[in-house]
């Protein structure tokens, strides 16, 4: 009897050891997929923000306003972005082109055909291309020899 009560006891116990471990392992998992959601959470906002960024760093908007005012020939100060809000070269840059494009805006030739103005603009900077034909050089030949020699027809392996 002390024997089978003892053996009742060590099951129990470990019955409830079971439980405890059982318990332990679903608190883990739900905290494991809490993290993961408040990973994954974190990576949708951080995706966000550098799509932003991006989307900043393309943004033409300016070239949108400056687009109407070939057919409309208004005459003023394209606007500037807000200072501070970039760093000094970046505007400086926005400066030079913003004096640069009221040149091109300001020009007769400009003016008066638009397009012809961009093509030859185009035409007088960009470097002509050249195809010239290329020299066969000793490796080449050497590769050509190489191809000559061995033939087309299966060999055999048997001597």
């Amino acid at each position: 009897m002390g024997l089978d009560n003892i053996r009742s006891d060590a099951a129990d116990k470990s019955d409830r050891k079971f439980a405890k471990k059982l318990k332990f392992y679903s608190k883990v998992k739900e905290n494991v997929a809490m993290l993961n959601a408040t990973k994954t959470i974190g990576k949708k906002s951080r995706n966000a923000r550098k799509r932003q960024k991006t989307l900043k760093a393309y943004d033409l908007s300016q070239l949108a306003e400056i687009l109407p005012e070939l057919s409309t020939q208004r005459k003023g100060p394209i606007p500037l972005p807000k200072p501070g809000k970039k760093c000094k070269s970046r505007q400086t840059l926005v400066l030079q082109e913003a004096n640069r494009m009221q040149a091109v805006l300001s020009s007769p030739t400009f003016q008066s055909n638009p397009l012809a103005a961009i093509y030859q603009h185009l035409q007088s900077t960009q470097p002509a291309q050249e195809t010239k034909p290329r020299k066969k050089s000793n490796d080449d030949k050497k590769k050509k020899k190489k191809k000559s020699k061995t033939s087309s027809a299966p060999q055999s392996m048997e001597m």
